[in-house]
């Protein structure tokens, strides 16, 4: 980590945590924000669902709600970039304060409640996207709707002809009964909807399903399953949790999800799961916890074909990036791959 990253944390650290992470994403918009040197290698180069990724580490929806900074983070060296979650119409989501440090932890809690300024003029934004980036939108629904699946439906109609794969959000636990979409009669006809909406596109996209890490082995069964049938493109696992075991920092109790360190196990878990569950049919995507490059790594061995961080940039920094790349590639020369490719799932049973 550079000096000048090193001071830009310390600076944000001292600021309310939502301002610090609107400062952060403004400094990256306007081009303030030091950038990291990326590391290529085509050992790192993975495919997924039809997509090349130049790296398997990307960005996890959150930090870029509304798509503002993506010239900036088209350089941050992310494999790929997933921006949102949008909703039909603007709403304010949940009100301040809604953001928590948990230093302690490396954690942080959210209840953000898809606040965004509406998936009409996030569309606006990605039609001018800037080229050699992988783009995703996290798809979600307005918090007074009375047809959930129609607004994703209407998210992915407006947007998808501006992104590379879009991703049904039905595991925030900051809109209320919204994972009780993961159920498998109701995510089956959620998915019905979506599908249908994305055959319509005129460059048909993958879609992607994002799982809380909250479920039950049965549970993620009835969802691979589903899945399947549906035709879904990926899994990402896992959002954040509304578990609070073991923290030690003040504000611990604060309602919305956790994400970050104490995460890792847990989303690890529920992925070599569903690695599992699927025996390879259905691209996984590994998230939660992630601050090292062991942590990417045995997600990897635990069956993600890639991973996406967050939390993990609040304590890091950008640096993160690079820094989990090649730690990969020295993994990889450590147990003798050739390419990630070939390690993907080769630790599962450790955590089964």
């Amino acid at each position: 980590m550079r000096v000048i990253e090193q001071a830009g944390l310390a600076v944000l650290r001292n600021l309310e945590p939502e301002t610090a992470h609107l400062l952060a994403l403004n400094a990256l918009r306007y081009g303030f924000a030091p950038l990291p040197r990326p590391v290529l290698s085509p050992r790192l180069q993975m495919r997924v669902a039809g997509l090349t990724l130049p790296n398997p580490v990307g960005l996890a929806a959150g930090f870029d709600k509304n798509a503002i900074a993506l010239r900036g983070l088209a350089r941050t060296g992310f494999g790929f970039v997933e921006v949102g979650a949008a909703t039909p119409l603007p709403q304010d989501g949940n009100p301040r304060p809604r953001l928590f440090r948990l230093p302690q932890d490396a954690a942080v809690i959210n209840r953000f409640g898809f606040n965004n300024e509406g998936a009409r003029v996030i569309a606006e934004r990605l039609a001018a996207r800037p080229g050699g980036m992988i783009l995703g939108l996290n798809l979600g629904t307005n918090k007074d709707s009375a047809d959930r699946a129609g607004d994703f439906a209407k998210v992915l109609a407006m947007t998808g002809a501006h992104l590379d794969f879009a991703t049904i959000n039905i595991s925030s636990p900051n809109t209320e009964s919204l994972r009780d979409l993961q159920g498998a009669e109701a995510l089956a006809a959620l998915l019905s909807v979506v599908m249908a909406e994305r055959a319509h596109l005129a460059r048909p996209i993958p879609v992607f399903v994002k799982i809380a890490p909250d479920l039950s082995t049965s549970e993620l069964s009835e969802i691979a399953d589903v899945a399947r049938a549906a035709g879904v493109d990926g899994l990402i696992a896992t959002n954040t949790t509304i578990t609070r075991k073991g923290l030690k920092s003040e504000g611990s109790d604060e309602k919305g999800g956790l994400s970050g360190a104490p995460l890792f196990d847990l989303s690890t878990r529920v992925l070599a799961r569903l690695s599992h569950l699927t025996r390879g049919t259905i691209p996984l995507i590994g998230v939660g916890g992630i601050g090292t490059p062991a942590q990417a790594y045995a997600k990897i061995r635990a069956g993600a074909s890639a991973v996406q961080l967050y939390t993990g940039l609040v304590y890091h920094g950008l640096s993160l990036v690079p820094r989990l790349n090649q730690g990969l590639l020295d993994l990889l020369d450590r147990d003798g791959f050739a390419t990630l490719a070939e390690a993907v799932g080769t630790g599962r049973d450790e955590w089964l």
